[in-house]
């Protein structure tokens, strides 16, 4: 008689016996990165010759169609429909990966082979997010099975091949197919986890604004000697304005681009949620963020204020002159709690406020928009409670991941609420050598979704 406890049984049996081992090993090995030229074939191969026919072994009816957008990796669907009076999950995924950087890993690792050492896999795409999306397939198969040949619910999946560069195309592609992709709820994995030994269930992600902050004094340099401490220098001017938008122990100073106040909703679900990357991660800095505010409520709940690069004359290269221009990246990330329409305007202000009329902001805008599904969803807390009796232990909820996702494309154009577990860790390193998938996070995240699956299969969903 097939039981929920034989499912959780058969995922367990794979991953332990080395069967998921082999087949991630299978995946990582294709380079299918989306940041290097040359590697288009790669990224038809992934799905084509790998995730496709796995997915048509399973029953399911794939179709890989190009991108929208010429010059983006292609997006697969596929579709399992035993009755469409049942639940339909969508099922979200994507196979690209960030640049290789071969010359970067340290020595005994390569990032196009899967490397097992003490409790990790090394591998490009082992965490983000070959990994993440193979274990939910592989659960699965393991619920088909013990089912023999039935799910006892509906599936959809859509696995892109352009994520890394910002998921081009997939909003095109959603809203163009959203009859064919209609589902009741969509639970995937991507991102980190709280904590390396914490299950948690993320209901969306944090957006991003992007823009430049960029003064121009002069047509090029002066001579140092000549003019220095007679004429001004932009870098410390741009300096001077950045210590005007955050101080020196890191809170926000330009009110306008954040958050109202954290809702009670959130406050609750992250009251006593621990933060922490593990081993490798950077650390947590006592006293840096907005005050009055928990690291949990800082990174999951609340607005942030980062510069990503900075450059005044040439450092690779310096020549004794007063440069000429600085310029500054920034970024903020942000929850649906903002609106991203007003933070240009609330930039500016800020600084002419502030004596800054000369800096100008350029490049202002959108890279990926927020989403957020309430914490207390009944899909939310029905997925909380199937995880919970799969592992025997808590499972913390947050609003919203740290990073960026597409959530906000399929609840436009889907309205499906979000059900995001993220099976790695703040420490992984996926977007730089080294990258890795922790073994004991993934074996409980083939465990839960073997749990869900087989629990959507019963009565009682929402």
């Amino acid at each position: 008689m097939a039981t929920r406890d034989g499912a959780l049984s058969r995922a367990a049996s794979f991953f332990d016996g080395g069967g998921f081992k082999s087949l991630l090993s299978d995946l990582v090995a294709i380079p299918s990165t989306a940041q290097e030229e040359g590697r288009e074939a790669d990224l038809d191969r992934y799905l084509n010759g790998a995730i496709g026919p796995w997915l048509e072994r399973l029953g399911f009816t794939v179709q890989v169609r190009p991108n929208p957008r010429a010059g983006f990796g292609p997006i697969l669907t596929a579709a399992r429909i035993e009755d469409p009076a049942r639940p339909t999950v969508l099922l979200y995924g994507h196979g690209d990966t960030v640049r290789g950087l071969e010359d970067q890993w340290r020595q005994g690792l390569e990032p196009w082979k899967l490397i097992e050492e003490g409790d990790r896999w090394y591998g490009r795409g082992t965490a983000d997010n070959k990994g993440q999306h193979a274990l939910n397939i592989a659960a699965l198969e393991a619920v088909i099975a013990e089912r023999a040949g039935n799910l006892g619910f509906n599936v959809k999946i859509v696995l892109e091949m352009a994520e890394e560069r910002g998921s081009t195309g997939l909003r095109d592609f959603v809203a163009a197919n959203a009859e064919e992709l209609k589902a009741d709820v969509l639970i995937a994995s991507d991102g980190p986890r709280v904590e390396p030994g914490i299950p948690t269930i993320a209901t969306g992600t944090r957006g991003t604004f992007h823009f430049d902050l960029v003064l121009k004094l002069r047509p090029g340099g002066v001579h140092s000697g000549h003019w220095g401490g007679l004429t001004r220098d932009p870098a410390i001017l741009l300096a001077h304005a950045l210590t005007t938008m955050m101080d020196r122990n890191g809170k926000v100073l330009v009110r306008g681009i954040l958050p109202p106040a954290l809702s009670n909703s959130v406050r609750a679900v992250l009251d006593g949620c621990p933060v922490g990357g593990g081993d490798g991660a950077a650390t947590i800095d006592a006293g840096w963020g907005e005050p009055g505010l928990s690291a949990a409520e800082k990174i999951y709940g609340w607005n942030s204020l980062i510069v990503l690069a900075m450059i005044s004359g040439r450092p690779e290269n310096p020549v004794n002159a007063v440069a000429p221009e600085a310029r500054a990246h920034m970024q903020i990330r942000y929850t649906v709690d903002s609106d991203p329409a007003t933070f240009g305007k609330a930039i500016r202000e800020h600084l002419d406020a502030n004596g800054f009329q000369d800096i100008a902001v350029e490049n202002a805008g959108l890279r990926m928009p927020a989403s957020r599904t309430d914490p207390d969803h009944p899909w939310v807390r029905w997925a909380q409670a199937s995880m919970q009796a799969s592992l025997g232990k808590k499972v913390q909820i947050i609003p919203n991941s740290s990073g960026g996702l597409p959530g906000d494309v399929f609840v436009d154009h889907l309205h499906v609420p979000l059900v995001w577990v993220p099976h790695s860790y703040n420490g992984c390193k996926q977007h730089g050598p080294d990258e890795h998938f922790l073994i004991a996070p993934a074996r409980e995240g083939i465990l839960a979704f073997a749990g869900m699956w087989w629990d959507l299969g019963e009565p009682g969903t929402p």
